[in-house]
């Protein structure tokens, strides 16, 4: 037996280690590379990497098992035979839990209340695989899949209809065609950002954050790309029934949900812009309680864009079918409260109206400090409700100051030290700890890279970090051929997701014991870092583990990192589910007690009800 530190036992380490890396290197990017054409058979793109892999020489006595093997799971755990679960019916195709429509319609309709969350109690939980409709394919990679979507994968034509006149989709023969049209920006979404750029600095790096509210299909956020602009869009689950989906097909950040009753899901002084395009949403109602809401999320220096009604209403009360009174009457209304916000309105023109909210306190000295939330409290907002106090500043000392800290241009700012960390406003959380969690995630990433050879190919666009502390693995993977949804779970010890919004990343609180308002396979990529020991006793690990077999694409791949008696345990229960499964051992070696499993989901479709062994 050799000793510790003997040369040979290090050689012997190193080479399993990198057949282990070799093996699975093919093994994604074999089933990566695998698209679906029709009924989902092999094309003439997977015969070719069939043929590359030839390379991918493994000896067959190789074992994929990690240092610690099974014999970490002790005691009862052996006990329990795998779980095989079965397809759930085609009719959940697009099942999205807690916005589901039978269940929606029973909650009060006033202040858009039915159109919020409202998840199924744990007995009605659907605990079975949900299918991809007939034909489903794997998406367009961007830029393309922003004008194109596969008919197969969101087969709704409502909106090709409803706003044919509007240019927001066309159906055409078996794809979807999004021309970059929308109901305020005839002309196209390029030249009605272009309007927008003429007056906010979108072309140096200064907004690179972005709020859109009742967003469509998403167009908005589709085109600010081209500006290196990230939108966080969002729009309820209603009549339109694609809206969301279609977004994310398209590969553009998108979630399910509304200005309704609760707070947005996002912290304070998170969005350098906010953005209304005729999204119907009444801003001078409940006392201006949207416009405080959209102000909290608001950085100090932002900016508010509203288009559409009511603005201009002079020369288009005809057109919009509103008595000139009542649109009269809806515009002074957000005039006050914008005054009250102590935003300074900086343009006019047509139908666009821009406010930006105030730097500092300094100006705003005269607003009634009876209207201030407390201070507190502006960041709880986990099923919260909507209130009509104003958000204060943090403290500054002089009239030029940001209130919050000044950001760097992006892409500077994404590695740069985050305010709210130089201003000790973390807890726990020092500049040290931050450049460390930056170098340690950089470390990770590029041991991903190695192994899943697909990760920087534009194979992923739609990436979600379901347990993001700092946002620092989106850090390290960032590229104009993805973005990251970055989560911080409402158990986490600390709030971070101001952080994240501060590097320039967009991120939302969510709770994992839920299902996340998104439709079924909308994203490629899962990163899932510690979630399960996070939520252990909390909530049952195999809902965890179908709301992410839910909301990943088929043939997607997910990569969870926990501790190895955690990770075995979600192994088995993963092994009954239709996902292809490899376990590595942590980058500093196999002592390491915490364990990498990588997955691919594997291809299958509605109406395939026979139940594939795991791999």
């Amino acid at each position: 037996m050799a000793t510790k530190g003997n040369p040979g036992d290090n050689r012997t380490r190193n080479s399993v280690s990198m057949f282990i890396v070799a093996g699975l290197c093919c093994f994604f990017y074999l089933l990566g590379a695998w698209k679906r054409s029709g009924a989902g058979k092999g094309d003439s793109i997977a015969l070719e990497m069939t043929e590359k892999a030839k390379d991918c020489s493994i000896p067959s006595n190789i074992e994929f098992e990690t240092h610690h093997g099974d014999k970490m799971v002790q005691g009862d755990d052996f006990k329990f035979e795998v779980k095989i679960y079965e397809p759930c019916d085609d009719r959940y195709i697009d099942y999205t839990p807690c916005q589901e429509q039978m269940r929606a319609m029973t909650f009060p309709r006033e202040n858009m209340n039915y159109r919020e969350r409202h998840c199924p109690p744990d007995e009605e939980k659907l605990r079975c695989l949900i299918p991809a409709p007939k034909g489903y394919v794997t998406p367009f990679q961007w830029p393309k899949s922003r004008d194109y979507v596969p008919y197969a994968n969101a087969p709704h034509k409502s909106l090709t209809v409803e706003k044919a006149v509007q240019n927001w989709v066309q159906y055409e023969g078996n794809v979807f065609r999004f021309p970059g049209g929308g109901t305020q920006f005839p002309q196209g979404a390029d030249a009605y950002i272009e309007q927008l750029a003429a007056v906010i600095p979108m072309d140096n790096g200064t907004v690179r954050t972005a709020l859109d509210t009742g967003c469509g299909v998403a167009s908005w956020g589709a085109y600010l790309f081209k500006k290196n602009v990230i939108a966080m869009s969002f729009a309820p689950r209603d009549s339109h029934e694609a809206q969301v989906q279609f977004a994310l097909e398209r590969g553009v950040p998108a979630v399910i949900g509304v200005l309704g009753t609760i707070k947005l899901p996002y912290p304070s002084r998170a969005f350098d812009m906010a953005h209304c395009s005729r999204c119907l949403i009444p801003w001078g109602a409940n006392d201006g309680m949207y416009m405080t809401e959209v102000d909290r999320v608001l950085r100090p220096g932002g900016y508010w864009i509203l288009s559409g009604p009511p603005i201009n209403w002079r020369n288009n009360y005809q057109a919009w079918e509103h008595p000139k009174e009542e649109l009269e009457q809806e515009q002074r209304k957000i005039e006050g409260i914008a005054k009250l916000l102590c935003w300074e309105k900086t343009h006019e023109k047509g139908e666009i109206a821009i406010w930006r909210k105030r730097i500092n306190n300094m100006d705003c000295m005269e607003r009634d400090t009876a209207s201030m939330c407390k201070a507190s409290y502006v960041n709880n907002v986990w099923y919260q409700k909507m209130e009509t106090c104003v958000t204060p500043y943090p403290e500054t000392l002089s009239s030029d100051e940001v209130a919050g800290g000044k950001l760097k241009p992006f892409p500077e700012r994404l590695n740069a030290v985050p305010p709210r960390i130089a201003a000790d406003d973390i807890p726990g959380v020092s500049i040290d700890a931050f450049y460390e969690d930056n170098k340690m995630w950089q470390k990770y990433v590029e041991s991903y890279k190695r192994i899943n050879k697909l990760l920087d190919t534009g194979r992923y666009r739609n990436i979600m970090d379901m347990n993001a502390y700092l946002g620092s693995f989106a850090a390290a993977i960032e590229s104009p051929k993805l973005w990251v949804m970055n989560v911080v779970p409402t158990l986490a010890e600390r709030d971070t997701l101001g952080v994240i919004y501060e590097r320039g990343l967009i991120g939302i609180y969510h709770d994992w014991c839920e299902a996340f308002s998104t439709y079924p396979r909308t994203y490629d990529l899962i990163h899932a870092s510690g979630v399960f020991s996070l939520y252990k006793n909390k909530c049952n690990a195999e809902d965890i583990l179908l709301e992410m077999d839910r909301i990943l694409r088929p043939e997607g791949a997910i990569i969870i990192r926990d501790n190895a008696d955690v990770l075995y345990k979600v192994k088995r229960i993963a092994s009954g589910m239709r996902w292809k499964m490899k376990m590595v051992d942590h980058e500093e070696g196999p002592r390491v007690a915490q364990k990498l499993l990588f997955t691919v989901k594997q291809y299958w479709v509605a109406g395939e009800n026979s139940t594939k062994p795991a791999g």
